[in-house]
This record gives C-alpha cells, sequence and structure tokens, in this order.
C-alpha cells in the first residue's frame, strides 16, 4: 500500500514531515474532533428521527405504505452499503476530502429533503442522503485513529460513543420538539432543514481542521471494484429483507444469495491477499481476534439495543395517547445516562479492557428486565415513569459497552487501515440494527394481534385510551423487550468468552493500556498489523 504523510506531525503512522513522530500530537485533534462529532450526530440521527415525523409526511404528502416504507429504509440501506467501500477509500486517497464531499452532500440532501413536494422525491433524496451519511462515518473513526493515541484514543472513543447513543435515543426527543415548534403539518421539513445551517458552519472548518493527506510518490495504489462490488451486493441483499418490513415473506429467500456473495467475496479477498495486491479487507484485518470479536459483539448488541427506541415509541404514542415530545421524554433518561457512562467506560477501558463491557452488557440486561416486568403490569403515567426509570438503567449499561468495545475492536488496527476497519464495524453494526429492529417490531406487532388489535390506538372517549388497549400494548413491548434481551444476553456471551482469550493469552487479567495504547496487551498500535503493499 502507498504510504500516506500527514500535511501536520502526529496524524499519520510515522514521522511527519518535520521529523517529529506520532508523540507530537496535532494541536488542532479535539477541535477536529468536535467537528466529526457534530456531523456524525446529524447523519446518525437521521435513521432515528424520521420515525416520529412519518405521521406528519403522510398527511402532508399523502404518502402510502410502500413510499413510507423507502422513506425510512432507504437511508438505512444506502448508508450500509457505502461505508466500507468510502472507509477504503478514504485510507487510499483523502480521509478529509471523503469527508467533505460526504458532508457537503449531506447538507444539500438535507435540504432537498425538506424542500420536495412529492412522497416519491423524498424517498429517492433519502436515498441519496444516506449516500453521503455513509462517506462521513468511517472517517470519524479513522480520524480518531490517526490523532490519537494511549489514553487520549480511550476518551476520543468515549465521545464517539456518547455520540452514538445520544442520536440513537435522542431522536424522538429532537423530533417532537421539532414537531411542536414546526407544527404538525410540515414539522417534517423542519426535521430535514436544520441540519442545513449546521452542515453548511461545519463545512469550512472541518476543512481547516481535519488533518490532511498526501501520498509519497510511488505506484498508484489499486482499487478492488470486484471486491467491492461483491460486497455491497452481499450487504444489500442481507439488510433488504430485515428493512423492507412491508414487502412479502418471499423476502427472506434474498438472504440465501445474499450469504454466497458474501463467501464469494471472502475467496475473492484472499485471492488478492496471495497476489499481493489491495484487498478491500486485508485478510489479516479479520485474523485479528479483537477486531472480528469487537465487530461481532458490536453487531450482536446494535441489534439488541437499536430496535428498543422503536416499539418504546409505538407502545407510549398509540398504547398510551403520548404526543411525541411526550414519547421522547420518557427515553430521555437513556440517552443521559449513557452519554454519562460512555466517558466512565472511555477512561476505564485502558486498565480494565473488556471486563467494562461485561458489567456494561450486565447491566443492560438487568435494565431491559425490569422494563419487561414493569410494562406487562403497570401501565398509564406511572408505567412511563417507571419504564423511564429502566431505560436510565440500560442506558448506564450501553454507555459501559459502544465507545470502549470500540476502542477494543480497533486497537490492533494499523493507522493504514483504519478507514476500511471503521466502515467494516459499523457495517456489521447496521445490518445488526436493521435485524433487530426487524426482530423486535415482528414480535411486537405479532403480541399485539393476538389480542385483537393493531399498531392504530383506537380513539377513546375524550381521547382516553382505554385500559384494555393500554394493557395489550403493554405486553406487546413486553414481548419486544425480550427479544431485546436475548439479543443483549448473547453479546454477553461473547464478551465473556473474549475477556477468557484474553486472559488466557496474557496468562493474567488483562490491561490493554499496559504499554500506552488502550485495547492490546502490547499497546495495540500495531500488534498482529496487516502488511503493507506497495
Amino acid at each position: 500500500m502507498t504510504d500516506v504523510a500527514p500535511r501536520r506531525p502526529g496524524g499519520a503512522d510515522g514521522p511527519g514531515p518535520s521529523g517529529r513522530g506520532a508523540t507530537d500530537p496535532d494541536p488542532t485533534r479535539w477541535r477536529a474532533l468536535g467537528v466529526c462529532l457534530v456531523v456524525g450526530f446529524m447523519t446518525l440521527l437521521d435513521v432515528s428521527i424520521v420515525n416520529v415525523a412519518l405521521p406528519s409526511i403522510e398527511d402532508s404528502l399523502g404518502a402510502g405504505p410502500s413510499q413510507v416504507q423507502w422513506i425510512v429504509a432507504g437511508y438505512a440501506l444506502a448508508f450500509g452499503l457505502v461505508l466500507v467501500p468510502a472507509g477504503r477509500f478514504g485510507d487510499l486517497y483523502s480521509r478529509r476530502t471523503v469527508f467533505a464531499v460526504g458532508l457537503a452532500g449531506f447538507v444539500l440532501t438535507s435540504a432537498a429533503a425538506g424542500l420536495v413536494q412529492s412522497a416519491t422525491a423524498l424517498a429517492l433524496v433519502r436515498l441519496l442522503q444516506g449516500v453521503t451519511a455513509g462517506l462521513v462515518n468511517p472517517q470519524v473513526l479513522a480520524f480518531i485513529q490517526q490523532l490519537f493515541t494511549g489514553a487520549e484514543r480511550g476518551r476520543a472513543f468515549a465521545a464517539f460513543g456518547t455520540t452514538v447513543g445520544l442520536s440513537t435515543a435522542i431522536g424522538p426527543l429532537l423530533g417532537g420538539v421539532i414537531l411542536q415548534v414546526f407544527g404538525e403539518e410540515h414539522g417534517w421539513r423542519g426535521v430535514f432543514l436544520i441540519n442545513v445551517p449546521i452542515g453548511a458552519v461545519l463545512l469550512p472548518l472541518a476543512w481547516r481542521w481535519l488533518p490532511a493527506q498526501r501520498r509519497s510518490q510511488g505506484r498508484r495504489p489499486g482499487f478492488d471494484v470486484p471486491g467491492l462490488l461483491l460486497l455491497a451486493a452481499a450487504v444489500l441483499l442481507l439488510m433488504l429483507p430485515f428493512v423492507l418490513t412491508s414487502a412479502s415473506s418471499a423476502r427472506w429467500w434474498l438472504l440465501a444469495p445474499g450469504l454466497v456473495l458474501l463467501v464469494a467475496f471472502a475467496l475473492w479477498e484472499r485471492h488478492q491477499d496471495r497476489l499481493d495486491r489491495n484487498p478491500v479487507i486485508a485478510v489479516s484485518l479479520v485474523r485479528t481476534p479483537s477486531f472480528t470479536t469487537g465487530a461481532l459483539i458490536g453487531m450482536t448488541y446494535f441489534a439488541g439495543f437499536t430496535g428498543i427506541f422503536l416499539v418504546v415509541t409505538l407502545y407510549l404514542q398509540s398504547g398510551l395517547g403520548f404526543s411525541p415530545l411526550q414519547a421522547g421524554l420518557v427515553q430521555t433518561p437513556f440517552a443521559l445516562a449513557s452519554a454519562v457512562l460512555a466517558q466512565v467506560g472511555g477512561r476505564q477501558v485502558a486498565g480494565r479492557g473488556r471486563a467494562v463491557v461485561v458489567v456494561g452488557l450486565l447491566v443492560a440486561a438487568v435494565g431491559l428486565t425490569a422494563a419487561d416486568v414493569v410494562t406487562a403490569v403497570v401501565q398509564g403515567t406511572a408505567g412511563a415513569v417507571a419504564l423511564a426509570a429502566c431505560l436510565g438503567v440500560t442506558g448506564v449499561g450501553s454507555g459501559l459497552v459502544i465507545s470502549p468495545n470500540q476502542t477494543l475492536t480497533l486497537a490492533d488496527v494499523p493507522r493504514s487501515t483504519s478507514g476500511v476497519a471503521g466502515g467494516a464495524l459499523q457495517t456489521g453494526q447496521r445490518i445488526g440494527s436493521a435485524m433487530g429492529v426487524a426482530a423486535v417490531t415482528a414480535v411486537f406487532y405479532s403480541v399485539l394481534a393476538s389480542s385483537g388489535l393493531s399498531g392504530q390506538r383506537p380513539a377513546g372517549a375524550g381521547g382516553e385510551v382505554p385500559e384494555q388497549v393500554q394493557t395489550a400494548f403493554g405486553e406487546a413491548l413486553s414481548g419486544g423487550l425480550r427479544v431485546s434481551l436475548g439479543l443483549v444476553v448473547a453479546a454477553l456471551v461473547l464478551a465473556l468468552l473474549d475477556l477468557r482469550r484474553r486472559r488466557s493469552a496474557d496468562g493474567a487479567p488483562e490491561h490493554p493500556g499496559r504499554a500506552g495504547e488502550p485495547g492490546g496487551r502490547h499497546g495495540g498500535e500495531h500488534v498482529r498489523a496487516p502488511r503493507h503493499r506497495g
């Protein structure tokens, strides 16, 4: 692989142009991180915030079920498809350029989404918006790898973990506030247009503060187009059945060719590696236990916790008659607890390693178990308050899972491939999220249907929701939460196995920061690093 040199010292694998190495940190690194986190927050928020605006979109644009499905699913699909190619392109050429192009595109597509006059046009724009979001996000993780080392990297990943948790959990609250301010009829436009001024301010700051990259003179790095096409087709076929929930049951047959293409992709990558070319994902990266295990834990956990917020929103709005803003307030304790504990997890992971993630998963499981019990027996305002408390406990666990797991997953990844590694990690999280949402909502609606109700709240006298309706929705939420709990427990089993593997390898409890780098017993930055090509 052609070496990449930074514009300023401390921003890449080796010494900078002035002869100073990575021990001299980039003076603008925290400002650069701030830009990355705000942009990452906007792009991740648009995955969930649209859910509360769907009734407003249906009324304003006359959107049908198929169009609504694509408005929601199109963004997630395009987002997941672009992550790995965008990460690879940033690694080989320029992360700052890819980030800037993605941010500019996100601003333009957000403006277009807020101004469209038809549901079909909105669905198409959402596909393009997902592409631009996919360009940005792998660069965020790559910049953290590039700009930070040692304990600072743990804190940077903690900040990113806070961003992920907040963007997922706070979407209903922000969506409710925006709808309240702009009104029910056109409030959905504000959900998209709010991105425009924020992105416009951040774009010149990103170009100024993010480190530039210049390739040294030599052979132009290759771009594995067949590998990218195989991976894109596999991801598309694996995600479609889970995001297109209103399609016929025949969609599940797409999983078979998706798995076949995934195997073909793996074989092709091994072939490229043997020929000493530039595969999309280096074989040595896949063989790195910390990366593969961490990515699998991340995918399983995202499958477990992402679906919670959709069914909780359905329960609160359709089952209890809450407004979007009230429903968002119930979920706020999760977001706040996750944000605070992500900082704690970021500091603790350097000394305690995988044990932090294990504790977080245990606490999250306790919170979900309590929420399951509460929603099955208590409804109304008292039930909502109790549910908020249970979600707060779950948020404590989530804060100890997401950022520490990302730190450990990427600890042994060299900076030269951090973009594609981040893209692969996030692709797994997107697939996990799609699978989890599909499974949780399927059980939710199945339990609801068995009670004789649909997903729409029957009108009660004086706006009150009948007690039997509240009870039915509570049982449905309880069923969905049990699916989430099962997935979190599966992630816990994987984390315990990894903790045992790490301690067996070290012969003692792991201390990932022993050599100054979080996540690896030898310091993590270049342990089991893929060999450099070129």
